[in-house]
């Protein structure tokens, strides 16, 4: 909470009742044990729907093996969120992937555009070596600039 300390405006964006807001999404399982799952931050709200990324990057990796692979949400004027995917396996182009994901078990709304599909060499990371998810945002929107978001 040192980030908090001093700061009531930020301190109150996190905090609920008293409660301090993780953004966990958990289970508690019949014996009282807390499993955590997933984390909110890793949905995106396309037209009203929560979309979870962790779904899209399981479905990427049975096509691929397990290469590294992401999925994120950047913003859209129409539907609030698109959803971009960054893999660094560079034996499938993207348009193959997207062709494979569209035969895979997931609704269509989970299935990112197939323009907003990329072969990256590298996906980044923070010094604990998960990924630096902001990064990887910032990675996606800045692929998306030139991509036509009617498609």
């Amino acid at each position: 909470m040192l980030g908090y300390l001093n700061n009531p405006d930020l301190s109150s964006s996190v905090l609920r009742d008293g409660w301090y807001v993780t953004g966990d999404i958990a289970l508690v399982d019949d014996e009282g044990f807390i499993r955590i799952t997933d984390r909110l931050s890793r949905f995106s709200k396309i037209g009203g729907e929560m979309v979870p990324h962790l779904k899209i990057e399981a479905a990427v990796s049975e096509i691929l093996g397990e290469p590294a692979c992401v999925v994120t949400g950047v913003p859209d004027d129409v539907r609030g969120e698109r959803l971009a995917l960054l893999y660094t396996d560079g034996s499938v182009a993207p348009r193959e992937l997207w062709q494979r994901l569209s035969q895979a078990n997931l609704p269509a709304l989970w299935i990112p555009k197939r323009d907003d599909i990329f072969q990256v060499e590298s996906l980044p990371l923070l010094g604990t070596g998960k990924l630096d998810l902001r990064a990887v945002k910032a990675q996606a929107a800045s692929l998306m600039e030139g991509v036509d978001k009617t498609k």
